[in-house]
């Protein structure tokens, strides 16, 4: 889950029930057609044997530790000791992965900890909310501070379930690799190819690409729990589909933040990073 959203200027007007559900029927059947295509285009690529790629899904240089450098190495460039120190507190994106060692049951555990509470999630929830304010989503939630604190705490609520199940459950049983393996400075049609893959595609615990139940499966589990604390009247099947779609979405948006997180340290402070091809 990335810090990216879009609001949305929502012009105050007074819509019948009716015709918002008819609205939000084409939006819901757009966004799982969507969804979908993404699914049966990951599948593909999984299917095929993939040519070697240009750039080297990971870790790369930047998602390195400081720590493992020669001793009469040079000091990193300061946005890439930034995004170690930030990375190593576990704040922003703790699932980046900095090696390809075998995660244990217990470490899965303490990613789904850390996720949860990473400034990654605090901001799309914080993001989400004021969206959802914005547009009177859910309707069952009241306007002002309240509601926004409602739609606030639920929106954490998803996003740590979906954690347990996905990252720690899941992930746990089905021996998957949870963790994200960003590409060494890739083009941004490479980012975006790769980001919404690794949506449907992630590592095993022995390395190999595998179908990633654990990424659409966990997401799934949370939206059904949600409906134990969401308002009544936004219980339906399509309403806890259109945030499963949202959930997906969101997913590779964040992707991709990941795959740019240091790049564009690096740019704002006019700093070259790591060159690319290096492992």
């Amino acid at each position: 889950m990335s810090i990216c959203g879009e609001f949305r200027t929502v012009t105050k007007m007074p819509f019948p029930k009716s015709s918002r559900r008819r609205f939000g029927q084409p939006r819901l059947g757009a966004l799982i057609l969507i969804a979908v295509i993404a699914c049966n285009s990951g599948l593909r690529a999984f299917a095929q044997d993939p040519p070697k790629p240009q750039t080297q899904p990971s870790p790369s240089p930047a998602a390195q530790p400081p720590d493992g450098q020669a001793p009469n190495a040079p000091a990193p460039p300061m946005p890439v000791a930034l995004y170690n120190l930030l990375q190593n507190k576990s704040i922003v994106f703790p699932d980046i992965a900095y090696s390809t060692e075998r995660l244990s049951a217990g470490q899965k555990f303490q990613l789904f900890v850390d996720n949860s509470v990473s400034v990654d999630s605090v901001a799309w929830a914080a993001i989400g909310s004021a969206v959802g304010q914005a547009d009177d989503s859910p309707t069952g939630f009241p306007q002002g501070w309240d509601g926004y604190g409602k739609r606030f705490g639920a929106d954490m609520a998803r996003q740590a379930s979906g954690e347990f199940f996905g990252t720690f459950l899941m992930a746990s049983a089905l021996h998957e690799d949870p963790r994200f393996y960003a590409e060494i400075h890739p083009t941004f049609g490479q980012a975006m190819k790769y980001s919404v893959q690794r949506v449907f595609i992630m590592r095993n615990d022995d390395g190999r690409e595998v179908v990633a139940w654990s990424r659409l499966g966990g997401p799934l589990l949370a939206e059904g729990l949600a409906n134990v604390y969401w308002p009544d009247r936004n219980r339906t099947v399509g309403d806890t589909l259109f945030r499963y779609g949202l959930d997906l979405a969101s997913r590779a948006g964040g992707n991709m933040l990941r795959e740019y997180w240091p790049v564009l340290l690096q740019k704002i402070s006019h700093t070259p990073g790591p060159r690319a091809g290096h492992n």
